[in-house]
């Protein structure tokens, strides 16, 4: 990825995040934010992907719904973000990626992803309008 596309996107990223309420900052303390550029080989071989910018982020986890004191320890849950299935998302017939319209997915698969971390399926997610 372009060094410059990928320094305005983790700005968009910072603006997204400083808009966001306190409660997905309270969230954040405890499920980690990652950003990369694309999901990896395996990951896409796991989730049937083709193509890099399928993906525009991930909850890897367990949703705190289905979580119990009786599991073993496990890694802990993380939110990642994906540049070029975001980026894929934002761009424009003509191929342009507008800043409002960068923000507004980078705000989407957050949400989503938190969403997924606290137990929301597809369906519901897009009835909330984050699908």
């Amino acid at each position: 990825m372009n060094p410059r596309l990928r320094e305005r996107f983790d700005r968009v990223v910072e603006e997204v995040l400083a808009q966001m309420p306190p409660m997905v900052h309270e969230v954040l303390q405890r499920v980690p934010l990652h950003v990369e550029d694309y999901p990896s080989a395996e990951l896409m071989k796991q989730l049937g992907l083709a193509h890099h910018d399928e993906l525009c982020g991930l909850h890897w986890g367990i949703p705190i719904t289905k979580k119990s004191f009786e599991d073993p320890c496990r890694l802990p849950d993380t939110v990642t973000l994906f540049r070029e299935g975001i980026l894929a998302q934002a761009m424009d017939d003509r191929g342009r990626i507008r800043k409002g319209r960068l923000r507004e997915e980078i705000r989407i698969t957050l949400l989503h992803e938190l969403g997924h971390q606290h137990g929301l399926d597809e369906d519901q997610l897009r009835q909330l309008g984050y699908g």
